[in-house]
């Protein structure tokens, strides 16, 4: 349970949170007591200063890394603050400009679409960008067979909300043209916005019955096609960018095992599926901070995320920023949350064309 705090322990608590945030060092009475007068124009000695964090500890909304060092926020201080104190910038009109530029499908596939993304995020947090990209199932607008060599043959899937997917199958005699175009029409005219699983019975029961009416080559084609499994794996992966920026970081050098440990996390499916779980079953923007959450459980680190949709609400996927758990929150909320509409607009509108 998070504690209310009166005005004056509201005002040392955000002075504390705030130096933490700018800096990452913890700050004691003395500067404290300068700060208030300075900025506040509330006098207040040292030893009050000290009693207020020392309640503020009690609480548990603070702490001392050293004896007779100054206070950090705890996760749960950084959570009052985030939820009820923090005040969120507005998004500065280049950061907006910035954002709509790159995120574009213009002469890029939508992959190439969300690494740019993902490298934007980390440029303006400088933390790391993620973009979580699930592989599940999903309608198809159009399917074409393609030859690479004489051995292989490229399926190319064009999805509904506008991603393409790329699945290489091997052949053993040389496929003409005719047969792959002939292949390509046929899963087209049953495809019509439907999944390939949807569609899978459908389609071998009407070879089996030799309804078909294709060739013995196209239909070996169709079989075998149907077969391929998608490159992914059905829950996702995971495009991180940045991550140079982090062990850079004076505190994530001397813990750089926990920073690899984080990013080694961060490419498990199991992490990734409870990332989406979280972000599908929340509104907006979901803040994880160090080991708070059952979601992410990472000492020292925080993540921003927040969850981008199909025109017809369906979760894509999810992006944000990772960093340390002094991340400037304010600034970053609402690039995060921009980032996430652009993309879903971008999506609406290759899904409708």
């Amino acid at each position: 349970m998070i504690p209310e705090l009166n005005d004056r322990s509201r005002q040392i608590f955000r002075l504390i949170v705030d130096s933490y945030l700018a800096g990452g060092d913890p700050i004691g009475s003395r500067t404290i007591a300068q700060k208030l007068e300075q900025h506040v124009g509330v006098s207040l000695s040292a030893a009050t200063i000290r009693n207020v964090m020392s309640d503020l500890e009690g609480t548990g909304l603070l702490y001392a890394p050293h004896i007779s060092a100054g206070r950090l926020p705890t996760p749960q201080g950084l959570r009052l603050y985030i939820d009820g104190l923090m005040e969120i910038g507005n998004l500065a009109e280049s950061d907006r400009h910035q954002i709509e530029s790159q995120c574009t499908t213009s002469g890029q596939s939508m992959t190439q679409m969300m690494e740019r993304a993902g490298t934007l995020l980390a440029g303006l947090s400088a933390g790391a960008g993620i973009v979580i990209a699930p592989k599940t199932e999903k309608p198809v607008k159009q399917i074409q067979f393609v030859k690479l060599d004489e051995g292989r043959v490229l399926i190319v899937l064009v999805m509904q909300d506008g991603m393409i997917e790329n699945r290489v199958m091997y052949v053993d005699t040389d496929i003409p043209a005719s047969a792959l175009i002939m292949a390509s029409n046929y899963l087209n005219d049953r495809l019509r916005g439907r999944t390939m699983d949807a569609v899978r019975a459908e389609i071998i029961k009407e070879i089996q019955e030799n309804k078909a009416m294709l060739d013995a080559i196209s239909t070996a084609l169709v079989r075998q096609g149907l077969a391929v499994p998608p490159a992914n794996t059905p829950e996702g992966h995971i495009i991180i960018r940045g991550q140079s920026s982090l062990l850079q970081d004076v505190r994530a050098i001397e813990d750089l095992e926990r920073a690899r440990g984080l990013f080694a996390a961060l490419e498990e499916q199991e992490t990734i599926a409870r990332l989406l779980d979280a972000t599908n079953d929340a509104d907006g923007i979901q803040i994880f901070i160090g080991t708070e959450s059952q979601t992410f459980q990472h000492a020292g680190w925080s993540m921003v995320m927040s969850p981008y949709r199909s025109g017809e609400g369906q979760l894509i996927g999810a992006i944000g920023v990772i960093g340390p758990t002094r991340l400037n929150y304010g600034r970053i909320i609402p690039i995060v949350d921009y980032t996430s509409r652009i993309m879903e607009k971008i999506i609406g509108n290759n899904s409708r064309s």
